[in-house]
């Protein structure tokens, strides 16, 4: 990481968690793996408190880590649609037309061609599905952290975000349920509905409706500086604690496996990569400003990694390759975030001004 980088990471852009999330990632994986092996009560005892194939202790987690996201998502920016509509066609065409369709194709050539001789089939469609998950969720929280360190309008991100959290309400159940059929993996509508009502609506609604009523009775300012400053160390902690629960339950696969780990990484990496670059080079062509080219290709590059690994556990299980491979994704993202950033950055002369 470049020393210009770190200064700004040391700021108020990104957190300690934020800096060292792969660090985090990496540590949740020993301590789960250690947890599953030492005591293996623990998972076992967990797994029993179940509704509807869906983990109660899990679900707990997953809406302590979306809701403070959704929380600070103002949908009366959307109006702001009309400002500069080029920003907002590239990041709307790049994130619903052609991200989860280019994620499932490289992925599928990695996982079922490629990487062949290493992984078994079925495991191969389970992280298939993993990675198909993450494709169909462009990111939500962290690109405000991309945005600040491209130095890019907040208030055209904000824009951005929230319209495509609108799209992700409808587009996300009907993307996975098509890309997993012609994968020849077969979900059930209802599992798929379940999933996003209960990782995206419910989070959504809840969210805006404290946002509503707090702002109408203590405002603004306090709801910014006072309630989300307190609310945000939630979802770090109940993030690193799933990966724990996770990474207990997938002991066994990874001890036994350690290489899969790299192998799923390859096409996440490659399909990360692409996807900036197509935004970029297309605001590029548009002669987009910097401020909302950068913001707005870190958006579909960058992944919505809490919904996806919600989304793999209620599909799959958390002991599935599905749910492996969406924290693989965890893993892998700040690093190569950070890479883009320093590109965007070093690129800045070639935006209009």
């Amino acid at each position: 990481m470049s020393k210009s980088i770190e200064a700004e990471l040391a700021s108020e852009g990104m957190d300690l968690f934020g800096r060292y999330l792969s660090v985090w990632v990496a540590l949740a994986i020993i301590a789960g793996v250690a947890l599953g092996q030492w005591a293996p009560s623990v998972p076992e005892t967990l797994s029993r408190f179940e509704y509807a194939q869906v983990s109660i202790p899990i679900a707990l987690l997953i809406w302590a880590m979306i809701f403070p996201m959704m929380a600070q998502i103002d949908f009366s920016a959307v109006v702001g649609v009309r400002k500069e509509p080029k920003g907002l066609a590239i990041t709307t065409v790049v994130n619903w037309l052609i991200k989860p369709f280019t994620m499932f194709a490289i992925a599928w050539f990695f996982l079922m061609v490629a990487f062949k001789p290493f992984i078994a089939p079925e495991l191969a469609s389970e992280y298939l599905a993993g990675a198909i998950l993450l494709g169909a969720a462009p990111c939500t929280a962290m690109v405000f952290v991309w945005s600040y360190l491209t130095k890019g309008d907040a208030a055209y991100t904000l824009v951005q975000v929230s319209l495509n959290d609108i799209i992700m309400l409808f587009a996300f159940a009907p993307i996975v349920v098509f890309l997993l059929g012609i994968s020849d993996i077969q979900v059930p509508w209802d599992t798929v509905i379940l999933s996003v009502v209960l990782y995206i609506v419910i989070p959504l609604t809840a969210g805006y409706l404290t946002r509503r009523a707090l702002i109408a009775r203590r405002g603004q300012p306090w709801y910014d500086e006072v309630f989300m400053k307190r609310l945000s160390p939630v979802t770090p902690a109940a993030l690193i604690v799933t990966l724990v629960l996770l990474f207990a339950f997938q002991g066994e696969v990874i001890l036994e496996n350690p290489l899969h780990i790299a192998l799923i990484a390859v096409p996440l990496i490659i399909q990360t990569v692409f996807i900036f670059l197509l935004a970029y080079s297309w605001a590029r062509l548009w002669k987009v400003r910097h401020c909302i080219a950068a913001p707005g290709a870190m958006i579909g590059a960058s992944n919505f990694f809490e919904l996806a690994v919600a989304a793999a556990i209620a599909l799959f299980g958390l002991q599935s390759g599905a749910a492996l491979a969406t924290v693989v994704g965890v893993l892998v993202e700040v690093p190569l975030m950070l890479a883009l950033v320093k590109i965007a950055n070093n690129t800045r002369d070639k935006f209009p001004t």
